[in-house]
């Protein structure tokens, strides 16, 4: 087993003239498993034919087998997607809404997801309901009660992040899954930063759709993710792509299968390597996987705290509610600056790659630190001094 941060950083291809802290918005894939795909992409080329028609089902089948057992759901419950977002529009775009319908999201919702909202809204007349959750933030009963106020009875689907993007909190998934399900509510769960962040246990968790990333803290290639969709409801939910298996005679498997399987010629070798990515991540501490997150966590609450005591601010929300990342305000000093000219200059000075994160309150720019096992805790101390040279240059 190995110790952590320079003694693994090896294993990853990332630049050691940068000082990465955004692991949080696309991942780092370790070499080893960059491999594997390389292999599998190889296997495809060799003979293209063969690889489509004889293996390819059959390597996606046990990729599948195994994400399923790592994230607690059945397998015949989820299909791969190319990213979460996918997942999101796949579910929202398959439903029917009618113009007296109410979808419901919160003010913490990723853009991209919103933006697939908006559109359902314009094209349907369905009107989306934002539950405005506050930030700073004391405990998670201020999520539920802010999401259960704006349910009525015309809701019929709310979107909700597991883990949220701008801000890095955890919302109680399980217990607003069950509220808004005593309340006759479908839930679509945006679990774009869950898998490999937080032990995951779909079946428990009860979501009529949940789709998450694993690309990101699971470590595997850009472009594998997963669709989870409950058995009831997967004759409703359709690709975006129509293909093959819209008209498919096989009767083997589902045909919410059938369909998201094959959407067409692509490159499937991101998904088949999930496996690896898995048992790669989980062989690095003794403790496997339970350690590796819970090792994440107090770095990233450690970088918080480090963090606020540099800029003299206040916590943002309680330490149960961290995962991997932590967000961090930025003094009002600094406000002047928009979140692209600050992110860039922390990078362009600095050589630091961290999430600068606009909020629609004060404070209008929030910091985003990641914490995977290739970071150290020096690695934020040196953004905190970077950050400390930038305050006083713009007091003075």
């Amino acid at each position: 087993m190995l110790d952590f941060g320079l003694s693994v950083r090896s294993f990853w291809s990332l630049d050691p003239a940068v000082t990465f802290l955004n692991h949080g918005s696309f991942g780092a894939c370790p070499r080893t498993v960059l491999k594997a795909q390389q292999r599998l992409r190889e296997q495809l080329e060799n003979e293209p034919l063969r690889f489509f028609i004889r293996e390819w089902e059959k390597l996606l089948d046990d990729a599948r087998s195994k994400l399923a057992g790592f994230v607690g759901a059945p397998a015949e419950d989820l299909v791969f997607v190319p990213n979460a977002t996918t997942g999101v529009n796949s579910v929202l775009r398959s439903l029917v809404f009618h113009p007296e319908d109410e979808i419901l999201t919160t003010n913490h919702e990723y853009n991209a997801c919103r933006n697939a909202l908006d559109f359902i809204a314009s094209r349907t007349g369905a009107r989306v309901v934002v539950a405005k959750i506050p930030f700073p933030l004391e405990s998670s009963e201020q999520i539920l009660s802010a999401v259960i106020e704006r349910v009525s009875p015309k809701t019929r689907l709310a979107l909700l992040d597991h883990v949220t993007s701008q801000t890095g909190l955890i919302f109680p998934i399980q217990q607003l899954v069950k509220q808004l399900q005593q309340r006759g509510v479908d839930t679509l769960v945006d679990g774009a930063h869950a898998p490999g962040m937080l032990a995951l246990n779909l079946s428990e968790i009860g979501a009529t759709y949940y789709t998450g990333n694993c690309h990101k803290w699971l470590c595997a290639p850009k472009s594998a993710a997963f669709l989870y969709v409950r058995p009831d409801k997967q004759p409703e939910i359709r690709p975006l792509t129509i293909s093959h298996g819209a008209n498919s005679p096989r009767t083997d498997k589902s045909r919410f299968q059938l369909e998201f399987d094959w959407m067409g010629t692509n490159d499937p070798t991101a998904y088949m390597c999930v496996p690896e990515a898995i048992a790669f991540m989980g062989s690095l501490l003794p403790g496997g996987w339970n350690e590796l997150r819970q090792r994440n966590h107090q770095l990233a609450l450690q970088a918080r705290q480090l963090l606020c005591e540099a800029l003299n601010v206040s916590v943002s929300c309680p330490d149960e509610m961290i995962g991997s990342m932590a967000v961090v305000p930025i003094p009002e000093v600094l406000e002047s600056r928009s979140f692209m000219s600050l992110r860039d200059e922390l990078f362009d000075r600095f050589g630091i790659q961290v999430q600068v994160v606009p909020w629609q309150e004060k404070p209008k720019l929030l910091i985003r630190v990641s914490a995977q096992i290739y970071n150290t805790l020096e690695q934020y101390e040196y953004l905190g001094k970077a950050l400390i040279t930038l305050l006083t240059e713009s007091a003075d």
